[in-house]
């Protein structure tokens, strides 16, 4: 006899939906912005000894094959969870490419722009989640296991290339307490990736551990409900653990998918040396590679939002090697592509979607 499916709040994953009235999407493009400034003012206001913008002197050229590593990086991030989803489709002589691309390319960047303005990264699965759910078609256990695996890859591709860097490219860089720091943060990226097989190949004992968790709650009056909360729970347990078993069965979908996070991994991790390159540092590729490879290792588990403050701090040791004017504009521009790229694009994604509900209220 087939499970019935409870009946489960998806809304309540993340926070109220934007509203569509123009005013307060205006609101909310202003908030964005508000974030950005005094983002930048916090991570970059100190910066005294910054040279003026017009006596800096850049190697232009260098800005191209950055912008081509992080656009190309967006679209094999995007491409995995078009094939993901096509994998996971019930009917693939029916799959729309056109409709999926859509689905997956905001599903990442909304994805990124939650992860990027909420501590420790915490919004950005539960929105994908609820943006999978409303709008790829896909049954909820398929909609709900594809953003987790996608950031499960994600994580194990990045995994893949620490390991490396750290087994054959720590000689290049002469700094052993940032290696250090650096295998410790990868326990942090170990952690998910470990949890989730634990939970896909051993769902009844999960269902346990999840289940005292939420009369423990429920004792202390966290938890209202505790019998609905916790058939919610196992339901989305099994069905989560046989969609994830389901993509680690199919013919090489896992591998295709580490493949394409650890091209994405790598060409993120390239943007540094061309930017370093633009203005005017002398570097070799791989210490440079290594060291960018490292200093996100080690600014992972800091949880503010976007690791904003550790990451500006740490990365100097990627972007010293620059004259003490020019290091500010550098990271300025590093901190583009890693950060304020994603909350320029969130807002810009929901005026799209605002105003394309528009245009299907008047057809």
């Amino acid at each position: 006899m087939p499970q019935e499916e409870p009946d489960i709040d998806s809304k309540k994953l993340v926070p109220k939906k934007i509203a569509k009235k123009p005013l307060l999407i205006a609101l909310f493009i202003l908030i964005n912005i508000a974030v950005i400034v005094i983002t930048a003012v916090l991570e970059f206001g100190n910066s005294e000894n910054a040279a003026a913008l017009s006596d800096v002197k850049m190697n232009w050229w260098f800005l191209i094959p950055a912008t081509l590593c992080f656009v190309v990086a967006l679209w094999f991030e995007i491409s995995k969870y078009v094939l993901i989803m096509r994998e996971m489709s019930p009917d693939k002589a029916k799959f729309d490419y056109r409709r999926a691309r859509k689905v997956a390319r905001r599903t990442v960047l909304l994805g990124r722009y939650y992860d990027n303005i909420t501590p420790a990264a915490i919004g950005g699965q539960p929105f994908q989640i609820y943006y999978m759910r409303k709008n790829s078609n896909l049954p909820n256990g398929v909609s709900t296991s594809i953003p987790v695996f996608g950031m499960i890859s994600g994580q194990i591709g990045f995994i893949i290339i620490a390991v490396l860097c750290f087994l054959f490219g720590s000689l290049s860089i002469d700094n052993a307490m940032l290696i250090g720091t650096a295998c410790f943060g990868l326990l942090f990226y170990a952690f998910w990736p470990v949890t989730v097989m634990i939970a896909t190949f051993l769902p009844k004992a999960t269902s346990e551990i999840i289940g005292l968790i939420v009369k423990f709650l429920a004792k202390i009056h966290i938890v209202k409900n505790k019998d609905k909360t916790i058939k919610k729970v196992n339901y989305e347990i099994n069905e989560y653990a046989k969609c994830v078993r389901k993509i680690l069965s199919t013919k090489g979908l896992f591998l295709k998918t580490i493949l394409m996070s650890v091209i994405f991994n790598t060409l993120i991790a390239m943007i540094p040396f061309f930017v370093l390159n633009a203005f005017g540092g002398q570097v070799d590729f791989l210490p440079c590679f290594v060291t960018t490879v490292a200093v996100t290792s080690a600014v992972y588990f800091v949880p503010t939002p976007g690791n904003a403050g550790a990451a500006e701090g740490t990365f100097f040791v990627v972007f010293s090697a620059l004259s003490s004017g020019y290091v500010f504009w550098a990271m300025l521009v590093w901190r583009f592509f890693s950060y304020y790229a994603y909350i320029l694009m969130g807002p810009i994604i929901y005026m799209r979607m605002h105003y394309e509900r528009k245009r299907e209220k008047k057809d």
